[in-house]
């Protein structure tokens, strides 16, 4: 984190969104005052609260991007919720707090991975003795035999299949293992509802939960997967990983909070905004700092960074409740997308969308060259149709490459060989049909 200065925090967004610098710009500072906070002796430390975000702007202009690429870049965990999804609690609406368990679940999976990779090249040894052990078990002396000798040859057998076993000339070989997996003893109803409660009861409950194992045939490369995980599992030190991941959610959680401004009421005190204050009041708490429950222990959310987003067409920031503004004193506003920002999407970012298509194609051998005609041509189209139908940003730029590659891309295997070029003439004809009918390309773009 020390490297990343806030000009290197932008320069590395640059490579995935365009434009927004003020966006970009205050994420950047909220980024790097986490690394100073840390710095600081512990009393001071605590003190010292995120300052986190509220961005305001159309759909499609890079708000989730932005908070996703952020936390990308510093390994942090990260969750996206929408606003709208907490109305109505116990009807259609979830627990504001299962955001935080959802957080926390996902720092298990981060470190999970990140302490099994440690203990990788080990786990993959055990799991390899594992299958020579089923391939070739070890013999039975008597007295007539002569030990050292069949130990010798036992270790020259066991040894050429190691051998083979690395080369993967047995891996289309089926044995059967055995594998164990926890039971609930007190039967649970098989359904869909219930399977999310059965796996968090096998996590919560964990050693105390009898096993049971299960005879399977698989493929020799599938059993040394399935006892490579197994392996890895018991090396971990699950008390370890569970500590440092709710670390992680405390000291570097983001929260991305989408459409919040769904949920601002506009005065009234009856209807709907009844039920959106509801939900502003119940995220109130674990926005300025509470202790939520979760299955791994207590996770403290003071210093979590919230960001929250909203095109606010009709609602007003203003309309959040008094606290809830208050806690989010950074504002900044996103700019709208014309045809100059599009054209840049296209091409400029690591996972620019022309790139993408090119990749995709070069795959089935057929060449795709955008020209820059052909690639101001597309940028217009999407344009054009955003300002005629609903404007949803750079998003529209993915559903006209799409309609424009379609039948390149269903042809693809039998244009195998081929460069086709993509050029102003190729895009009109391919899409004039949708710009002309304006109720067409409100359904089909």
């Amino acid at each position: 984190m020390e490297n990343f200065t806030p000009k290197k925090i932008v320069e590395e967004l640059d490579k995935f969104i365009i434009g927004q610098e003020q966006a970009k710009k205050a994420v950047a500072i909220a980024l790097r005052n986490r690394f100073r906070r840390q710095l600081l002796p512990k009393e001071l430390r605590d003190e010292i609260l995120p300052k986190n975000i509220l961005m305001i702007g159309p759909t499609g202009v890079g708000k989730t991007e932005i908070a996703r690429r952020l936390a990308k870049l510093v390994n942090a965990p990260f969750v996206k919720v929408e606003a709208s999804k907490f109305t109505e609690v116990g009807y259609v609406g979830r627990d504001v707090e299962s955001i935080i368990r959802d957080l926390t679940e996902v720092a298990m999976n981060m470190v999970k991975l990140e302490h099994s990779g440690k203990v990788q090249e080990k786990a993959k040894q055990m799991a390899e003795e594992r299958v020579l052990d089923i391939l070739l078990p070890q013999p039975r002396y008597t007295k007539e035999m002569d030990e050292a000798e069949e130990k010798t040859r036992y270790k020259e057998t066991r040894e050429k299949l190691r051998k083979q076993l690395r080369e993967g000339a047995l891996d289309d070989r089926y044995i059967e293992i055995d594998l164990k997996e926890k039971v609930i003893p007190f039967g649970i109803i098989s359904n869909v509802a219930m399977e999310e409660i059965e796996i968090n009861l096998k996590e919560m409950l964990g050693s105390f939960l009898p096993e049971k194992v299960k005879r399977k045939k698989v493929k020799i490369s599938e059993a040394l997967q399935l006892f490579t995980q197994e392996e890895a599992n018991k090396l971990i030190d699950i008390e370890k990983v569970t500590k440092e991941a709710i670390e992680r959610v405390e000291q570097t959680g983001i929260v991305f909070i989408d459409e919040i401004d769904k949920i601002a009421s506009r005065g009234s005190s009856y209807g709907p905004d009844v039920s959106r204050e509801g939900v502003q009041r119940d995220l109130l708490p674990i926005v300025e700092g509470s202790t939520v429950t979760t299955k791994y222990g207590p996770v403290r959310t003071d210093h979590i960074l919230f960001i929250a987003a909203g095109a606010f067409h009709v609602a007003k920031p203003s309309d959040l409740i008094p606290e809830l503004q208050g806690r989010f004193p950074i504002r900044v506003e996103l700019d709208s997308l014309g045809k100059n920002e599009f054209i840049r999407i296209l091409v400029e970012p690591d996972n620019a969308l022309i790139k993408q298509y090119i990749a995709l194609l070069e795959t089935e051998d057929v060449y795709l060259e955008f020209t820059q005609d052909g690639i101001e041509e597309i940028a217009e189209i999407a344009q054009h149709v955003n300002e005629k139908t609903e404007n949803i940003g750079a998003r529209r730029l993915h559903t006209v490459m799409e309609k424009l590659l379609e039948d390149i891309s269903f042809n693809a295997p039998e244009l195998k060989g081929q460069k086709i070029m993509i050029d102003a003439k190729f895009v009109r004809e391919k899409l004039s049909d949708i710009l002309k009918n304006e109720d067409l390309s409100r359904y089909i773009l």
